[in-house]
């Protein structure tokens, strides 16, 4: 096999595509698929004796990558590595050299914020040597990681259930997010009342007013009786205009994205998972094909903690909202952000590489999604070096007898940046609505149309959905913009968490693995502890730690303690507790177990009375419909009412004549999926006969046999159009088996 003059080694192979248009004849460049070269399965792969020693082992698929790019490298090859400019991309071609047997001395490093023919270029004439403080500083995070989940998993296993397993960033997240339904369920929610004002001024042009103050004190009303003897007393009275306050105030855009911003706004805007947005965002980054620029990167790297701009681009920016826009919604002088502390200042925020590029230029070349994700990118660019925006705030205070009224109103004089681009929030708060009040004069009598009592009642905290975790997680300094994605999805795929609509909510289980966390291995799960350790990984990344000594410090005391709860922390005390029910077939006492779907009652008897049922105020939304939509369901064989029952294999139908009628229905679970191969019935959840595994299968069975092992996803394959399934965690497709990080060609 020829060898090459030059090999450059990329990630994906998308990557490799798109920086392959940009060099000559001389450059093969092909892909690691990822790492090349990880700590093994099997063991935990780290002397802890020998200064933390990892060993790392060469998968198996990877073998053929191995040999593929080894074929390619002759005497003379200069090897080149271009993976991501960050940590987890140092480490990757810090592994491919010792992997692939090559002199580091000899290897040459480039890296680059955007995919380009410039940047490629410009990187391969300003080559450096592998970072050994960012090496350092991934794999303190990986044998740190491998540390806490080999060592902690099997307490859990031992303790509540096999298969459980802990981290220790997720399982900080776990703790955020039962600590907030706590506050939740133990929220009393408490009355009160507003009273509002709608008048009429003397060009019968209506408005409404809040009261505001009620004998000079502020008005404030926790029922029904005391409101209604204020509104009658305010009702007799005249209600004047006594002041008008007009001010005019600025308001500045936000900072071009980073990459926990950008999660955030998809969430909040496009109702994107934080999953879904980094990979929509990796494959904007990797390359596109677009026009007569052919298949280039059309927005800079996505995994960034800085709110730098390039001088080009503000350059660029700024000639571009001249032309577009005019001057006046410009900036003579471009408008600089401040990162946060720890940032790395020499990356740049997530921008398009070439404004000029608009969302309507490249609707023709993206798919939906991308093309909606990159118009989010685009405009929040835009609009942080656009003009202030200025409005006009009126506030009305009018009084009545012993009442004071107010009325506010907002307009907006110059949009500026609001020509573009709105901020979203958590909470929905539309700051920027304009609420526009009629020309009012001061001493202007008013007319009252009526007055509205209205009863109220205090909500508890909100909770946390992906965008608010995720800013939480980075106020608290909770991992890095390439751990918020991966956090989110192992906690939800270890059944820890589950999404109610947008809401993220503990199971059973997250909240019995949390307690234990939280009561025996406090550090794990403290907020500034985690953040700490984030801090000292930074350091070894900048050079000013060692990597040995940090993991010593933690892991001496960690290893103790993990011997001593091993032994006296009780099972029986986490996972079972008496009840004063009794057992509908033995009449015996009902314990709370948990089992693999969370919290049950079982019959104190067990193991020879094997009655089980859910717990009534342990059932979820989703139960509680379908217990709705089967209520009444009568048992084919004997025609008793059917009854919701768990079993070892989970949820089903059961006769409530049992053990007379031992009739059973499995509970179906539309997947919210078509069929691909009829195209006409819905795939649902089923399972195996003997051994109870899920798989999804066609509900127009025997009719079409069509049926997967992998979950099915609402999406289509970005190559074939086929369905996507997720297989280990990825969206993958289920016909031609390419993982959905890649984009379909467009001719």
């Amino acid at each position: 096999m020829p060898k090459s003059k030059n090999l450059v080694i990329v990630e994906s192979p998308a990557k490799a595509r798109t920086i392959s248009k940009f060099l000559g004849k001389d450059y093969k460049v092909m892909a690691s698929m990822g790492h090349i070269r990880d700590l093994p399965k099997s063991k935990i792969g780290i002397d802890v004796r020998k200064n933390f020693e990892p060993t790392y082992d060469v998968p198996e698929n990877k073998a053929k990558v191995i040999k593929d790019l080894v074929d390619k490298i002759g005497a003379k090859t200069q090897v080149w590595i271009a993976t991501d400019e960050d940590r987890e991309g140092e480490a990757i071609g810090w592994h491919l050299v010792h992997a692939l047997g090559l002199d580091e001395k000899k290897v040459k490093r480039i890296v680059f914020h955007e995919i380009t023919k410039g940047a490629i270029l410009e990187a391969i004439d300003t080559p450096r040597k592998l970072d050994h403080n960012l090496i350092d500083a991934q794999q303190a995070r990986r044998v740190l990681d491998r540390l806490v989940g080999y060592k902690l998993s099997p307490v859990l296993w031992k303790k509540i259930r096999y298969g459980l397993s802990a981290g220790r960033v997720q399982s900080v997240a776990v703790r955020l997010i039962v600590e907030r339904e706590r506050e939740i369920l133990a929220f009393n929610a408490e009355e009160y009342w507003n009273v509002i004002a709608h008048l009429e001024n003397k060009k019968k042009n209506k408005f409404e007013a809040h009261l505001l103050k009620y004998d000079k004190k502020k008005f404030e009303s926790d029922n029904e009786k005391k409101t209604k003897k204020i509104v009658t007393d305010l009702k007799k009275q005249d209600y004047i205009i006594t002041k008008i306050e007009k001010k005019e105030t600025k308001k500045n855009p936000p900072p071009p994205f980073i990459t926990s911003t950008l999660q955030q706004d998809a969430a909040r805007k496009l109702g994107f998972s934080v999953k879904k947005t980094m990979v929509l965002a990796q494959q904007l980054y990797e390359g596109i094909k677009h026009g007569e620029k052919g298949h280039a990167g059309i927005i800079t790297y996505m995994r960034t903690d800085s709110v730098n701009l390039a001088k080009s681009a503000l350059s660029q920016i700024k000639k571009f909202i001249k032309k577009e826009y005019g001057a006046e919604y410009g900036m003579d002088v471009p408008r600089v952000f401040k990162s946060k502390k720890g940032a790395q200042e020499a990356h740049e925020a997530i921008r398009p590489v070439d404004i000029t590029n608009t969302p309507d230029e490249m609707k023709k070349y993206l798919e939906a999604d991308q093309l909606k994700l990159y118009k989010l990118i685009w405009k929040r660019t835009m609009a942080t070096q656009m003009a202030c925006a200025i409005m006009n705030k009126v506030i009305v205070d009018i009084e009545a007898g012993k009442g004071l009224f107010r009325a506010n109103g907002q307009t907006v004089k110059f949009p500026g940046f609001l020509k573009v681009y709105k901020e979203s929030t958590d909470h929905n708060n539309d700051d920027d609505a304009e609420n526009l009040l009629p020309e009012l004069e001061e001493g202007e009598k008013l007319k009252l149309d009526k007055l509205d009592p209205t009863q109220h009642f205090t909500k508890p905290p909100p909770r946390y959905t992906e965008a608010s975790l995720v800013k939480k997680l980075e106020e608290e300094g909770i991992g890095r913009p390439s751990t918020y994605a991966p956090t989110i999805s192992t906690v939800i795929t270890r059944g820890y968490i589950d999404r109610d609509l947008k809401q993220l909510k503990p199971t059973d289980v997250g909240f019995v693995v949390n307690d234990l966390l939280v009561k025996h291995f406090t550090d794990i799960v403290d907020y500034k502890f985690t953040a700490g350790m984030e801090d000292d990984l930074d350091d070894i990344a900048d050079g000013k730690k060692k990597w040995v000594p940090i993991i010593k410090a933690f892991y001496t005391p960690f290893e103790k303690l993990v011997k001593e709860k091993t032994e006296s922390i009780k099972k029986e005390d986490l996972i079972k507790e008496k009840t004063d029910e009794k057992c509908d077939e033995c009449g015996g006492g009902m314990v709370v177990k948990l089992g693999r779907f969370g919290k049950f009652l079982s019959c104190a008897n067990y193991p020879e009375c094997k009655f089980a049922k859910p717990m009534e105020d342990n059932k979820t939304d989703e139960e509680k419909k379908m217990e709705k939509k089967l209520a009444g369901k009568k048992c084919d064989k004997c025609g008793e009412p059917m009854e919701i029952k768990i079993g070892r294999f989970g949820q089903f139908l059961g006769c409530s004549g049992y053990p007379k009628c031992k009739n059973m229905e499995s509970i179906v679970k539309p997947s919210g999926v078509k069929c691909p191969e009829c195209k006409d019935g819905q795939l649902i959840e089923r399972r195996t006969r003997k051994r109870g595994q899920i798989f999804y299968g066609c509900n127009k069975y025997p009719d079409c046999k069509f049926a997967s092992w992998d979950k099915p996803l609402p999406d289509k394959c970005n190559k074939c159009g086929g369905l996507v399934v997720e297989k280990k965690g990825k969206p993958t497709c289920h016909v031609c088996k390419l993982e959905q990080g890649e984009v379909k060609k467009k001719d």
